[in-house]
């Protein structure tokens, strides 16, 4: 179990999030709500220790993070290693091949061997449906094909915990809906979870937790029919919209 402790982040007087506390459970699959500007996805940006926070703890296993404290580096890098995070934007290197993109990591990260890296690269493009597509570069995939391989990437590095900000936002309806059935394929009960997304049906169908937060705060966590069904004005206001 992911627990994290009062965790604060602020960008210069804007407190994005304030004395945040919740548990992630191992193998399951969590999904944040919360309306723009709640603080969802600067709170995967500090899970993935792409923004450290300003204090609070994270406790992961045998291993704990104080962020009021002096960071013990190699703790922090062990991890940045304990998770993969599939972007809005796929972030794919425009000057790899799709195959390249997704063998960098696991070859300069994880010291794997470049044979092993290609072959389990090859199976993972097969679990995506675009083994055919592996010489070719990003520009020419469209953005749901991108999004196959940026999933495809984060996978490479077998993380603990997968992480998806808003994977299908810059996708059409129909290409999202394609993207979030393979996201549940290939990651629910294989991985633990944490999607962020404004799909409330997709929220509903893969969630085994749904978290929702208002202005960096946890404000109601439960199943999705436990929100659904919440006599909180401001839950039931966000899903009456939302929905």
């Amino acid at each position: 179990m992911l627990k994290l402790i009062n965790i604060t982040k602020s960008f210069g007087d804007n407190i994005v999030l304030k004395d945040l506390s919740l548990e992630i459970e191992s193998d399951k699959t969590t999904v944040i709500i919360g309306s723009s500007g709640s603080g969802k996805s600067t709170l995967l940006r500090c899970i993935n220790m792409l923004s450290e926070p300003d204090a609070g703890i994270f406790s992961y296993k045998d291993m704990t993070l104080n962020f009021s404290d002096k960071l013990d580096r190699r703790l922090e890098y062990k991890f940045k290693k304990l998770t993969g995070m599939v972007f809005q934007g796929f972030n794919l290197f425009p000057h790899k091949t799709v195959i390249e993109n997704i063998v960098l990591a696991p070859i300069t990260v994880n010291s794997i061997d470049k044979k092993i890296a290609y072959e389990e690269a090859e199976i993972l493009l097969k679990q995506v449906g675009l083994f055919e597509k592996k010489d070719q570069y990003p520009h020419e995939l469209s953005g749901g094909q991108q999004q196959r391989i940026a999933i495809a990437r984060a996978l490479a590095m077998k993380p603990d915990i997968m992480l998806f900000d808003e994977p299908t936002s810059a996708l059409d309806p129909e290409i999202e809906l394609e993207i979030l059935k393979l996201i549940s394929k290939v990651t629910k009960g294989n991985f633990t979870n944490i999607i962020v997304t404004h799909n409330m049906n997709f929220a509903k169908e893969i969630s085994d937790k749904v978290i929702f937060l208002e202005k960096g705060q946890v404000l109601a966590e439960g199943t999705y029919e436990q929100l659904n069904t919440s006599d909180n004005v401001r839950i039931k206001q966000f899903l009456n919209t939302i929905g």
